[in-house]
């Protein structure tokens, strides 16, 4: 299989859902237009996904994952992302 289907080029495959998912938001949030696919035609199984990125942000996209240590494990990386980076908007009080 090849790595460019006509303009997308595969950027990298994550193990889990979760990391492929922690990944896209923070490509996103560089105004980075990412595509996941997922690695198993089962709806809910983790199984990893693999991240594909337009030919124009690839070397951007690149970068910014480059920049992310290697150690770096998924917890680890939500716990430097913000709620605002990660779409959860703060709770609002609940009604007594």
């Amino acid at each position: 299989m090849s790595d460019q289907v006509d303009n997308w080029h595969k950027l990298a495959r994550f193990d889990t859902n979760m990391q492929g998912e922690l990944n896209a938001n923070l490509l996103r949030n560089n105004g980075i237009t990412v595509s996941l696919q997922a690695l198993s035609a089962i709806p809910g199984m983790n199984s990893g996904v693999v991240l594909w990125v337009q030919d124009t942000d690839l070397a951007q996209a690149q970068r910014i994952l480059g920049d992310v240590s290697s150690a770096t494990d998924g917890e680890a990386l939500l716990d430097q992302m913000s709620d605002a980076e990660l779409g959860i908007a703060p709770d609002s009080p609940k009604p007594l």
